[in-house]
């Protein structure tokens, strides 16, 4: 696929390693030489200098003949301008990063569709919904639903008192495996596809699929146990900090802490129902002060990664039951997986993830890129007299690197299994390494 890429910072940067990483013929446009030389340095590019709402770039970027035109500047106004001269020009699909709400509404985005515009997304709404399902699922680190919720990908980190420590993978048996499935282990940040002599250890990341019933139970199996949200404390008036915020004051006891006395008297007039309090987080005095230790959730969404961990780990450290932080520099999420940072939010990863589905066919209904790792799960549909009809899953000669997780047929949801075979129409869930997604599609279609 061609895919032209107005912005090279840090989000454009990120999409054109990911993506040429499948494959794709990457073309990135940016008026900054230093940022674009950066770019070549990590990812297999072709770069123009040059204003993305410029018609002589976009035609130099050969934009007419692209598939997928990506505008991920730092001016939202040129990057609704360029996605539409792009849809305009001849690119086959366009998206636009934004960082206004209220184009979101359902009136306003009919608008910007009916200009050419595809899809629109806003980072730190994206961040901010991440959180607020991580929430309602606090023994996880990620949590996904697939087909309406009817299967879930279930990640969680094993404690000391998870019964699962210290077992086999042939030890399961078939009615633990109907439950779910482990499809992957993230182990020391490295990426295991589980087989029969793996054994399970403290520590150890689990990616599992289940079903529906089974969710409660499968979390149990972590050691340890969700948490009733009552209190929050978020640090940092972010547009991350503020939306996660003004959708929890209303079901929560909420603090707010920013230590800009300007931004935060105006957070006071705008979170009506959210305590805010002019302090420095990094303060540990203030902080234990204002009941840190007795929070049930800790949200570090300051910007500042460093800030982020940092404070997470005081949070810990001291009692509070979740902690989430957003890093953003992607040097420091294994830093903050190994200090016991319980969730990690990347704005760059789940933006890759709701962009990542419009490179793939129309067979694939949903995608979700692993936070810290170069994997993905995706939803396939089952195509009649695809390969993957003619035989069961353990003979299919699939990649080493790809496991299949769970099954929606009809009304009926179960667990893959090596005597599975799947049937036309079936809506499967698929772990799959980078190097072999682009290999999935051959089994489906």
């Amino acid at each position: 696929m061609k895919i032209v890429i107005a912005g090279a910072g840090q989000m454009g940067r990120h999409l054109a390693r990911m993506l040429s990483a499948s494959n794709h013929d990457i073309t990135v446009i940016d008026k900054d030489s230093k940022a674009l030389a950066e770019v070549a340095q990590t990812a297999d590019t072709i770069t123009i200098e040059g204003d993305s709402t410029s018609f002589t770039v976009l035609a130099q970027a050969q934009t007419r003949h692209c598939d997928l035109f990506i505008a991920v500047t730092g001016v939202e106004n040129d990057n609704i301008l360029s996605a539409i001269m792009a849809k305009q020009v001849g690119a086959r699909k366009s998206i636009a990063r934004i960082n206004n709400l209220e184009f979101l509404e359902t009136n306003n985005k009919e608008m910007f569709i009916n200009m050419g515009i595809d899809y629109m997304f806003y980072p730190e709404k994206l961040a901010a919904d991440e959180v607020l399902s991580l929430l309602g699922h606090t023994s996880t680190t990620e949590y996904v639903d697939f087909s309406g919720g009817r299967l879930s990908l279930l990640v969680f980190r094993l404690e000391l008192t998870s019964p699962l420590v210290g077992r086999q993978m042939t030890s399961f048996t078939r009615e633990e495996t109907e439950k779910y499935r482990t499809v992957a282990i993230s182990r020391e940040g490295t990426t295991i596809i589980p087989h029969g002599n793996d054994i399970l250890q403290v520590g150890d990341v689990l990616y599992a699929v289940a079903c529906r019933d089974s969710v409660d139970e499968v979390l149990g199996l972590s050691g340890k146990s969700n948490v009733t949200i009552n209190n929050v404390m978020i640090l940092g008036g972010s547009k991350v900090g503020v939306q996660i915020a003004e959708r929890l004051q209303d079901f929560a006891s909420v603090k707010l802490v920013e230590r800009n006395p300007e931004k935060a008297y105006r957070l006071a007039e705008e979170l009506s129902h959210t305590l805010i309090l002019c302090e420095d987080g990094r303060n540990t005095d203030v902080m234990i002060e204002e009941g840190l230790q007795n929070m049930d959730a800790f949200i570090a969404v300051t910007g500042r990664s460093e800030t982020n961990i940092l404070t997470a780990m005081l949070a810990k450290r001291l009692g509070a039951k979740k902690v989430i932080a957003e890093v953003e520099n992607m040097n420091y999420i294994n830093l903050a997986d190994s200090v016991g940072v319980d969730t990690i939010v990347n704005r760059k990863e789940i933006t890759v993830s709701n962009i990542y589905r419009f490179t793939m066919s129309t067979d694939v209904l949903a995608i979700k890129t692993l936070r810290g790792s170069e994997a993905q799960v995706l939803e396939f549909v089952v195509k009649p007299n695809s390969p993957a009809t003619k035989c069961q899953i353990k003979d299919l000669g699939l990649p080493q690197d790809v496991s299949i997780g769970g099954v929606v047929r009809a009304d009926k949801v179960f667990i893959a299994l090596g005597d599975t075979r799947l049937a036309a129409y079936d809506r499967v869930v698929v772990f799959s390494m980078q190097a072999s997604i682009s290999k999935l599609g051959d089994y489906f279609r």
